[in-house]
């Protein structure tokens, strides 16, 4: 998905206008983030660092295709890099177990988060 196909699709899950991100990223006006959306301009790529910060999603999730959406800021960065250093030293079916188990932690927390909002 094209950079501005996915500012737009940020943009609509907050529910800003073009108007409110141009505001909260300091671009020129609606009609700047209508460019991006449209795939008329790219940002250039110190532009696209303040959407990142402002949607709290990685520079490579904006940029590349196919890179998996991602925060830009990891609450525990101590976690992170012990996760990194150990993760290293698993094989392909080990970490694919990690990662399986981290989806399902995720899943039970979305499963609870919904059953909290029914009630």
């Amino acid at each position: 998905m094209p950079i501005g196909e996915r500012i737009r699709a940020l943009r609509s899950e907050r529910g800003w206008s073009q108007d409110e991100l141009a505001t909260k990223i300091s671009a020129a006006g609606a009609h700047q983030i209508s460019r991006y959306e449209n795939g008329k301009i790219t940002p250039a790529t110190e532009t696209v660092v303040r959407p990142a910060e402002i949607f709290d999603v990685s520079i490579d999730y904006l940029l590349v295709d196919e890179a998996p959406r991602r925060p830009l800021h990891i609450p525990d960065r101590g976690l992170a890099d012990r996760l990194s250093v150990e993760l290293a030293d698993l094989s392909d079916t080990e970490r694919d177990s990690v990662l399986l188990f981290v989806e399902a932690l995720q899943a039970k927390n979305r499963l609870k988060a919904l059953v909290a909002g029914l009630s």
